[in-house]
């Protein structure tokens, strides 16, 4: 029962027990399926811890430098090559070494090599001494690097940052405590996306009426990016422009415009002929009042300023 309280780091003699205790890898299975499934899971879970650890890390530097990710991610690839070559675990950045370095005043890549370096030379020079350090005192220094990565002033700073932003944070802490990692990023990839999707729907126009006496001036300005996820809100407000109206439609900042938007204009061609709606266009191609196809006006070429 002692044993499995204390940290058990092989004991060996000399160097050449060191290397007998390492296993080397099976090549036989080396294209099996289920080496590759489990290639690819532990690939994209190290790949999303090591570049959430790059982000918080950079963030808890005090100079705020800036971790190349694809430089990170090209050396965590060469390393689990090599690891693996000599059946090793699979190699990630973690946050908590990270931390420790920071704490510690690091300022250059040594601090990373001289850490695993003394990891290594304690595991061969000092190992019956390690295997005296119970694992609840592990634990307890990562409820305290945990706590301050996570402390409850963070907490109320994303909720006061809104929901769009509170939501997807605490969604994905849920369920990476009551799930794994994996499941986490995904529920806060998803929750971030149907928010991107409600919002770009909820401002995809901004709509101002003026009211003068004897006619309704209507103006209608585009956002910078109209996708289909715009087609509802665009088409009902269209719709409920009144008779007898003038509408001043402002697409100059509007950068991309998708088709099922320009078919929904082409419709209310016909429409605004209907119900007596005077159609002023803006755009950078050019003012245009009561346009007969949107169609062949998107075609036009932007005029130079």
């Amino acid at each position: 029962m002692k044993e499995n309280i204390l940290v058990e780091v092989p004991v060996t003699g000399n160097i050449s027990d060191f290397i007998a205790i390492l296993r080397f890898p099976d090549f036989s299975q080396l294209f099996s399926e289920e080496v590759i499934i489990i290639a690819f899971t532990l690939a994209l879970v190290a790949s999303l811890e090591t570049l959430l650890s790059v982000e918080a890390t950079d963030k808890l530097d005090p100079d705020k430098n800036i971790t190349p990710p694809n430089r990170e991610l090209f050396a965590q690839g060469i390393g689990n090559i090599l690891s693996g070559l000599i059946g090793g675990l699979p190699i990630t950045q973690v946050i908590v070494r990270s931390s420790a370095n920071v704490q510690s005043n690091a300022k250059t890549k040594l601090s990373a090599i001289l850490h695993g370096i003394l990891l290594l030379l304690a595991v061969i020079a000092v190992p019956m001494l390690l295997n005296h350090i119970p694992k609840s005192v592990l634990a307890s220094v990562l409820i305290i690097v945990g706590f301050k990565l996570a402390k409850p002033s963070l907490f109320k700073k994303m909720f006061d940052l809104g929901w769009t932003q509170f939501v997807p944070f605490i969604a994905t802490i849920i369920v990476i405590v009551f799930k794994d990692l994996l499941w986490g990023i995904g529920t806060g990839l998803a929750f971030g996306i149907i928010i991107v999707m409600v919002k770009s729907y909820q401002n995809s126009i901004f709509l101002h009426k003026k009211q003068s006496y004897d006619t309704n001036v209507i103006q209608m300005t585009f956002a910078e990016e109209i996708t289909f996820l715009n087609k509802a809100s665009i088409q009902k407000e269209l719709f409920n422009i009144p008779e007898n109206s003038r509408l001043e439609l402002d697409i100059r900042n509007t950068t991309y415009l998708d088709y099922d938007i320009i078919e929904i204009l082409e419709d209310f061609v016909i429409q605004s002929k209907n119900k007596n709606i005077f159609v002023h266009l803006k755009s950078e191609r050019g003012n245009v009042d009561n346009p007969t196809s949107y169609i062949e006006f998107f075609k036009l070429k932007k005029q130079s300023l």
